[in-house]
């Protein structure tokens, strides 16, 4: 968000300053009557002024067009090397399985997908997938 955030007002800057430099330039302009009078504030004043203009534009709108990453999580624990994880077990409890009306798999009574749903009953002779998260019953 940092870089985001100085895109945005590098862009509103430049193109500020660019407006500035047109009216400038414009402002030089009119106040001469023949054209090779007039060049100094075209190539000084408005030229550069159009371009600080386009490139205002150009940072403003890349200010928004950036992928906004979610911050990094902080970890109180030891940063283990990759695959050294700990895997949690899957939930486990001796009750019979659990279904949700209308659903296609079988839970374990503490699975978090069903617990503390009401609407979860039985899965009697139902035949249903087991659920990947809880397992409840071996493959």
């Amino acid at each position: 968000m940092p870089t985001s955030r100085i895109l945005l007002w590098s862009g509103l800057t430049a193109a500020a300053g660019g407006a500035v430099l047109c009216v400038l330039g414009w402002y030089g302009i009119s106040g001469e009557r023949f054209a090779e009078r007039q060049l100094p504030y075209l190539a000084s004043c408005t030229v550069p002024g159009a371009a600080l203009v386009v490139a205002g534009t150009v940072l403003f709108v890349a200010a928004y067009a950036l992928p906004v990453r979610p911050p990094e999580p902080r970890t109180d624990s030891p940063v283990r090397a990759p695959g050294t994880e700990e895997e949690t077990p899957p939930p486990s409890s001796d009750g019979p399985p659990l279904r949700v009306p209308g659903g296609t798999l079988a839970h374990r009574p503490d699975c978090p997908l069903v617990a503390g749903k009401r609407e979860a009953v039985e899965v009697g002779e139902a035949a249903l997938a087991p659920c990947p998260v809880c397992e409840p019953w071996p493959p």
